[in-house]
């Protein structure tokens, strides 16, 4: 059994997350447009670069983006206990060679 989901902490709070954007530079074309300043110093690899700011999207840490729709239906089926042995027995990825051989079962006994 899996552990349950444990809530994260968010590393930065939404103020945090706000003002870096605001502090963002707006003007830079390319990474080469941008002053580097002291070439001693440690390089800023968070140069941002025209249009970038336009598509993001603001998210806590931690939360998802959209999904894509799912390609499979949840349901809750009863097995015999030997279907279920037998399928576990064949090791890990049990469930999708279960799944493949209904999918096999389905394609040869199509209505007509």
């Amino acid at each position: 059994m899996k552990p349950k989901n444990i809530l994260k902490t968010p590393l930065f709070s939404q103020a945090q997350i706000t003002a870096a954007i605001l502090a963002a530079p707006d003007g830079a074309d390319s990474v080469d447009s941008v002053d580097s300043g002291d070439v001693s110093a440690e390089p800023n690899i968070d140069i941002p670069v025209t249009g970038f700011w336009e598509k993001a999207e603001i998210r806590m840490p931690g939360k998802r983006g959209a999904q894509k729709m799912p390609l499979k239906v949840a349901v809750t089926v009863r097995y015999s206990p030997e279907v279920i042995a037998y399928f576990k027995s064949t090791g890990e990825g049990w469930q999708t060679r279960m799944n493949d051989a209904l999918c096999e079962y389905v394609s040869t006994h199509k209505a007509a």
